[in-house]
């Protein structure tokens, strides 16, 4: 099987995040993991649903994500399921978000997780909640795309 294009294989994706916010920005960051941390990606993947970003004094933590234990592991090599993992960002990249989230009603949000040369990389969006009649006109733009590609698959 060939590697996807741009070397990254593809752990999980956070698709509730794209319904309940608008992505404003994007950025990548690295992640301090364990051993069976690691292993346990890329065994059975994890789930970045209720996950978000927590800037204490100059460092950022992804609080609150899911990686299920390493079922090989011994039980004194196991990590805890949900702890707060360390991001790896630039100092310049910290004080941009410090200040942008700052701004009322911005979050930061891990969209997925993902391998790139072998390392556990993470995206982050800055995102802003939307409201529930946003919600409402995202489902009737993505249903007419849907109908449009329909109509044209059938034309063609």
């Amino acid at each position: 099987m060939a590697p996807p294009p741009g070397g990254e294989k593809p752990i999980a994706s956070n698709r509730r995040a794209f319904h309940d916010y608008k992505i404003e920005d994007r950025m990548e960051a690295g992640l301090v993991l364990t051993g069976t941390e690691v292993k346990s990606l890329r065994a059975n993947g994890a789930s970045l649903v209720d996950g978000y970003v927590r800037l204490k004094g100059h460092e950022a933590y992804l609080i609150n994500v899911h990686i299920p234990p390493y079922e090989q592991g011994t039980f004194f090599s196991q990590h805890q399921p949900r702890r707060d993992r360390k991001l790896l960002l630039h100092a310049r990249e910290l004080k941009r978000l410090i200040g942008t989230l700052q701004e009322k009603g911005l979050t930061l949000l891990p969209l997925r997780l993902y391998f790139k040369r072998g390392l556990v990389k993470a995206e982050l969006g800055l995102a802003r909640g939307k409201k529930l009649y946003d919600k409402r006109e995202s489902i009737k733009k993505r249903e007419a795309q849907r109908e449009a590609a329909r109509y044209a698959r059938r034309s063609s």
